[in-house]
């Protein structure tokens, strides 16, 4: 099979370019930038081989075929390179083929992404709201949470979202948690942060009106407090007088 010397020319508009790969997010990254080659025709040499000629080979056409290669495959190591940070490039630069960058670079970083699966597992596993902070501020550390994990690939049902977040309420929750349980087949996530909201306000709500019947009730024995003093005042100065 002849390889056919042609390599096509870029037609991706640089505003599809990635940003540049820092040493976070590498799975976003990676697949940003295997996009991207893909729209300039270029994908193929991060897998393919360079073609073998011998040094004493006089066939134009093979010839040809391996410059071709050559020159795709220095655009692809270079568009790679490129999407690189400075400090990164500098170190991946030395690598000879786009196919050879591309190995070091998930050889290094897919090792740590799944030390940072391991790290959100963990994070899920170790959450728990507590009572010094508003629900719905945990609930939404908790989404963030469940985005990772299926950032990550890690795909978790609704029901079972929805039962590990009724679990992680705070303690002061309990007899509503309790109340939960029994309805969770009924609600879809959504549903339940409706319900949470709702709760934490009218918990909000009491919380606020018995605060305004203690003021009340301050004022009231204050002012009492000012009428027994004025009673006891007018009092002594009536006998101060009868004294006299």
């Amino acid at each position: 099979m002849v390889v056919q010397p042609h390599v096509a020319q870029p037609v991706a508009a640089q505003g599809e370019r990635p940003e540049k790969f820092s040493g976070t997010e590498f799975k976003r990254w990676h697949q940003k930038m295997l996009f991207y080659l893909t729209t300039l025709n270029l994908a193929r040499f991060l897998s393919e081989e360079a073609p073998v000629v011998s040094e004493g080979e006089t066939d134009t056409q093979k010839r040809a075929a391996m410059d071709a290669w050559v020159h795709g495959d220095f655009l692809c190591r270079n568009y790679i390179l490129n999407g690189l940070s400075d400090t990164l490039y500098n170190v991946y630069s030395s690598a000879k083929t786009a196919r050879a960058l591309w190995e070091s670079l998930e050889k290094k970083y897919k090792t740590e992404d799944a030390g940072l699966k391991k790290f959100i597992v963990g994070k899920f596993l170790e959450f728990k709201m507590v009572d010094s902070k508003t629900v719905m501020n945990q609930v939404q550390e908790f989404q963030m949470i469940l985005h990772d994990l299926h950032a990550e690939g890690m795909t978790l049902s609704e029901s079972f979202q929805v039962a590990a977040m009724i679990e992680k309420l705070p303690p002061l929750w309990k007899d509503f948690k309790n109340y939960l349980k029994h309805k969770r087949k009924e609600m879809g996530l959504e549903d339940l942060i409706v319900r949470l909201r709702i709760e934490e306000d009218n918990r909000l709500s009491e919380m606020k009106s018995g605060r305004l019947q203690i003021e009340a009730k301050a004022n009231l024995m204050e002012k009492m407090k000012l009428v027994t003093k004025e009673s006891a005042l007018i009092i002594s100065r009536k006998r101060e007088r009868l004294k006299r």
